[in-house]
């Protein structure tokens, strides 16, 4: 199975924050209660394609059910369809809107903490959003792009400067293949923390419940949909930055193959 090199992921300190207070885990979209004073967690996924946000097989829906089984207190962790990206954003802001006067304070904004994730199409939306969130002054943790595939009028190759990290993780063969690098707007304000790339060419990987044209004619980009190994290296990068409270995960040194801007 295809790795990126060693099998270690290191914390390291960028800046130091409050740290979030209790939130409520939330799913399929339903919100509860949450007190005023509650700083979120807000894990947005995007699956790719025409896939449902439900679909038991692809990465993003698999990596939301593991980060639901352990994840802080009140953490909202939810999977969208990419062409559903602006009720994402609606989404958002209504959480951030602590004392529900249907504005966000310099204050709601500042204590966002939001970490965006997709594979494929799902990858570009999540670009797409951490934009339209620089837009409204709402800063981004960490954003992770996995085979990320742009529509034609899109662009997601460039990280806005909300973003306080970002990672991509890409495949470079067959018809549908990933941006095989990211850079950031700001160097000053985004760390990439790396392009790290898979080759499944020598080694695959076992797939359940795929289409059968994927396999046939996208057999690479199909495999970043169902990668464990892959999936794995995300959440250990989700799960140490929300472990960590505001410290940034770095992988460790690159492997052969990959892409620094």
């Amino acid at each position: 199975m295809p790795r990126f090199a060693g099998s270690r992921i290191f914390v390291a300190a960028l800046l130091l924050l409050a740290a979030p207070a209790p939130l409520l885990i939330a799913e399929d979209g339903a919100v509860a209660h949450r007190t005023p004073e509650s700083t979120p967690f807000i894990l947005v996924g995007f699956v790719g394609g025409f896939v449902r946000h439900d679909n038991p097989h692809h990465g993003p829906v698999v990596l939301a059910r593991q980060m639901h089984q352990n994840s802080p207190k009140g953490a909202y962790i939810q999977v969208f369809e990419n062409r559903h990206r602006r009720q994402a954003y609606q989404t958002i802001l209504r959480l951030l809107d602590s004392n529900r006067d249907g504005v966000l304070s310099h204050e709601e904004k500042s204590q966002a903490h939001i970490i965006l994730f997709g594979q494929s199409w799902g990858g570009s939306a999540v670009v797409l959003l951490a934009r339209e969130l620089d837009r409204a002054g709402i800063p981004v943790l960490l954003t992770v792009q996995v085979d990320s595939v742009a529509k034609p009028w899109q662009q997601d190759g460039v990280i806005p400067v909300n973003v306080a990290a970002a990672v991509n993780f890409y495949q470079p063969h067959g018809f549908v293949h990933g941006r095989p690098v990211i850079r950031a707007a700001d160097d000053s304000k985004t760390r990439i923390l790396g392009n790290y790339r898979f080759d499944y060419t020598q080694t695959t990987v076992k797939c359940e419940g795929m289409p059968w044209f994927e396999r046939t004619f996208i057999p690479g980009h199909m495999h970043t949909e169902c990668d464990a190994n892959l999936w794995g290296q995300v959440e250990s990068l989700v799960r140490q930055r929300l472990d960590a409270g505001v410290a940034v995960v770095v992988p460790p040194a690159a492997e052969k193959g990959e892409t620094n801007p």
